[in-house]
């Protein structure tokens, strides 16, 4: 998982409350055993004007002009702020590996579905709640400056503004760490291979009969 330590992006706006997990990646996207290949489908159903298939090039789409995400003013984008309980509906993991895959680092929101944000964490993209009040004003402060770009200090805990005024933003001790070395789960457990290996030795060594291969029937 990739590292988030200061992170500098242009900011894109999703100004519609309760996003759920199917518009960010509909359902007949989640088939693929692989974790990559969703970007070009994020936001699918709002983001063009004829309906998607699975391995479809997006070349030969039809994307939708009024779709935020496809103004050029917003091309490249890699902060998200949205509206209330942004990420709602299914637990599909797919959501935010097609957030990030499409090129997004941290969403900005008041509040956000609980599975989503955890999902969040454990796949690179940092969630982050400010008030309600403070979200409304970036979104404001977007759409009245084309360029609009914010910098996110995640060991300072601050999102820094253009006029160098600063947002503070909670986050847990632990998902900080973890975010900050680019730890997933399988990176917080490769952190002891040493002693894995050490314990399957010895384990091998009072039950050797474990490393011999099964007879074949």
């Amino acid at each position: 998982m990739d590292q988030f330590t200061v992170h500098q992006g242009l900011v894109a706006p999703m100004d519609r409350a309760n996003v759920d997990t199917d518009a960010i990646i509909p359902k007949q996207f989640l088939k693929s055993i692989k974790r990559t290949g969703f970007g070009p489908n994020l936001f699918d159903e709002w983001r063009y004007l004829d309906k998607g298939e699975p391995g479809q090039d997006p070349a030969s789409r039809r994307p939708n002009p009024d779709f935020v995400l496809n103004q050029p003013r917003y091309a490249g984008a890699s902060i998200l702020i949205a509206r209330d309980n942004f990420g709602c509906g299914s637990s599909r993991e797919h959501a935010p590996w097609a957030l990030q895959q499409y090129g997004f680092r941290a969403i900005i929101a008041p509040s956000f579905a609980d599975i989503f944000f955890n999902n969040c964490f454990k796949n690179g993209v940092l969630p982050i709640v400010l008030p309600e009040s403070q979200v409304a004003k970036l979104f404001d402060e977007v759409a009245a400056f084309p360029g609009y770009t914010l910098t996110i200090d995640l060991p300072r805990q601050v999102i820094v503004k253009g006029d160098g005024s600063e947002l503070p933003f909670e986050v847990q001790a632990f998902r900080k760490y973890c975010l900050v070395n680019g730890f997933d789960d399988i990176g917080l457990t490769l952190r002891h291979a040493d002693k894995i290996k050490a314990y399957e030795a010895e384990r091998l060594a009072k039950m050797p009969w474990l490393g011999t291969s099964m007879p074949q029937l």
